[in-house]
């Protein structure tokens, strides 16, 4: 088995595909498929276009991000926030009651100048073509499919037959049986009743379990919205109003340390539900191996996409959005304030969240794929290692190898499908995710080969001319993204207001940005401070203070109401999310009527075959009746 000359498929496998300084070269897909059947042939496909496609998302969102880092000097928001003279003499209602002190604006300068770097024009650029970039993955995939499945011979191929076949479980659980109106034999069957009972504890346990990722959800903005007044005030130095944290603010304090709380319950939930959702799947004894797989599928991605995202969901369109106003704050609960994004905005918060999940979940998946089947084999391995070969055979080590699974691929697909939506659901505000996404994936291919060809033992070979239902999930996301990219760019980032200020309220001709920052700060007399709310020490050189929000000043007949401008951005931010989803929808649908399904070369060939066949079956049967005659 270790003799380098020995010319068999495993071998020649694992030097040219499962070592990772191959990662340049393209996968042996033909001997893939050949060695291990259509099935896993087909993911490794996938997988290697998925991460070729990456590559021009990577470099796009590289350059987008390389924009606002040289741009950054030029932000004229965190130049202003960062002035001495302006943002050093505005005084900061308390980020929570009683316990925190005012602050000047200034002491956020290093978050507003970072959040420029996802915060600025080439977001909406990049959200744009991300949009139209999954379109065309998704296009060019199914062409991609298309010749693959007439190289593989499977255009004929009817994976209903072999899908349909009853499963051994179902054939053993169901004691009752009917006549089938097709084949006319007797066939057994699951009663109605039965059923029903089966999907109403089967749909309940799943509403368990997603509402149990909601009241985590919930626990976590309650530690946020607990600790946030606890960082506040150990951050703040009321005696000179200088922050003692630097970079590190209340807000971005209390968002990184939810981010890996939030990443620790998602790995404890997604370990426990796992079980949960073969067991019911189990319980609801499916008919078929499609009907199992695609319960299975749907299950679980219902629950991991709860799972992961909603933390993410909650940032970018929950935070800071019902925070009122001082004198008049909102509570959960009646007792946590809620929290307020920086004064740059939350998008830099989305940012880190993103990255914390997306990057530990990545991390996560391959320590677990590499080493826990290695650890394994290497105990299972412990008495016998240390012997001959001749006393212990290459088949009795591969014996010993951990079993692939029905399962294997499936949770194969399920990773990388969750990746794919944190890279569009999301990218907005993190223009990196793709080029993560592309570094991990480059990792990825040589971890699954790698643990195919030695940790494993050789699953039974299986066929398949598609990814199945992930295609649809994959449409749907695409979808999704649209939407979300839009109501991000509109409601998380400043975009808008900036836009709005720079055409519709901006005073200085030479300088069309300057005075936003004053703008976009409305004003608050302290002495309307209700006593839960105003700090322990009143400082008595402060009269008012400034707080994120376009409301009338104190001595206006409409006082703390909402000014014009307020109704004129929410006007701006609604047009532009149906300006943009529908643009994004309408290329998108373009691109996809534009690039056929399957090549056209393909299609001729496919042509051709059924011709040349019809033509054969015609001569011969021409024969026959010549011979009759």
């Amino acid at each position: 088995a270790n003799d380098p000359n020995c010319d068999n498929e495993r071998y020649t496998l694992y030097m040219e595909w499962a070592r990772f300084l191959r990662f340049y070269k393209e996968q042996p897909l033909d001997l893939i498929r050949k060695y291990y059947g259509e099935k896993i042939g087909i993911y490794f496909a996938w997988l290697g276009f998925y991460t070729e496609m990456l590559f021009l998302a990577a470099v796009v969102g590289l350059i987008c991000f390389l924009y606002g880092l040289f741009t950054m000097d030029e932000n004229m928001s965190s130049k202003e926030i960062c002035d001495p003279a302006i943002g050093g003499e505005i005084i900061m209602c308390p980020l929570c009651d009683r316990e925190c002190d005012y602050w000047r604006l200034n002491t956020t300068c290093q978050s507003s100048e970072y959040s420029h770097l996802f915060d600025n024009v080439a977001t909406l650029f990049f959200a744009i073509f991300m949009g139209i970039w999954v379109t065309l993955f998704l296009e060019f995939w199914k062409r991609r499919q298309a010749r693959l499945k007439y190289e593989w011979d499977l255009v004929d191929f009817e994976e209903e037959q072999q899908q349909l076949q009853l499963r051994p479980e179902y054939e053993a659980k169901c004691t009752q049986k009917k006549r089938n109106p097709v084949t006319q034999e007797m066939e057994p069957y699951l009663p109605i009743t039965s059923q029903a009972v089966r999907f109403c504890i089967s749909g309940t346990t799943v509403l368990f379990w997603v509402s149990l990722i909601i009241a985590s959800m919930i626990a976590v903005i309650v530690y946020r919205l607990a600790v946030y007044a606890a960082f506040a005030s150990l951050m703040e130095n009321a005696q000179n109003l200088k922050s003692i944290g630097g970079l590190l603010t209340p807000q971005l304090a209390t968002s990184v340390t939810a981010s890996c709380l939030n990443f620790v319950i998602i790995m404890i939930l997604n370990f426990l539900y796992e079980r949960i959702a073969i067991w019911i799947t189990d319980m609801e004894i499916p008919r078929t191996h499609m009907e199992y797989e695609n319960r299975l599928t749907m299950k679980m991605f219902l629950f991991q996409f709860v799972n992961y995202y909603s933390s993410c969901f909650y940032v970018a369109f929950f935070k800071g959005k019902f925070v009122g106003y001082p004198g008049a704050y909102t509570y959960m609960f009646n007792r946590w304030r809620n929290e307020e994004c920086d004064p740059a905005g939350c998008l830099i918060e989305l940012t880190t969240q993103l990255t914390i999940v997306m990057a530990g979940k990545q991390i996560w998946g391959n320590i677990q794929e590499a080493i826990v089947p290695w650890i394994c084999n290497w105990w299972g391995r412990r008495k016998a290692r240390n012997n001959p070969e001749n006393l212990y055979s290459r088949w009795e080590q591969d014996h010993d190898l951990q079993t692939f699974g029905a399962l294997g691929l499936f949770y194969e697909y399920l990773e990388m499908v969750i990746q794919f939506g944190f890279i569009t659901l999301f990218v907005a505000s993190f223009p990196l995710a793709p080029l993560l996404a592309l570094m991990n994936n480059i990792l990825e291919i040589r971890v699954d080969s790698w643990k195919l060809t030695t940790q494993y033992r050789r699953p039974v070979a299986a066929k398949a001319h598609s990814i199945g239902v992930w295609q649809e999930i994959l449409n749907g996301m695409a979808i999704l993204s649209v939407v979300t990219n839009a109501f991000i760019v509109a409601f998380t980032s400043d975009m808008i207001p900036r836009l709005v200020y720079y055409y519709a309220y901006s005073e200085n001709g030479d300088s069309p940005m300057s005075g936003y920052i004053n703008n976009s700060l409305s004003v608050f007399q302290v002495s309307d401070f209700p006593n839960n709310n105003k700090p322990k020490v009143q400082p008595e050189d402060i009269v008012i203070c400034r707080y994120r929000d376009y409301r009338y000043p104190p001595d206006h007949e409409r006082k703390y109401l909402h000014t014009m401008q307020f109704w004129h951005i929410l006007a701006a931010k609604l047009a532009f999310i149906i300006i943009m989803e529908h643009v994004v929808f309408i290329v998108k649908f373009f691109v996809a009527w534009m690039i056929p399904d399957v090549p056209a070369d393909v299609k001729a060939k496919i042509k051709r075959e059924k011709y040349l066949t019809q033509k054969i079956l015609h001569e011969y049967e021409l024969e026959k009746l010549k011979e009759r005659l």
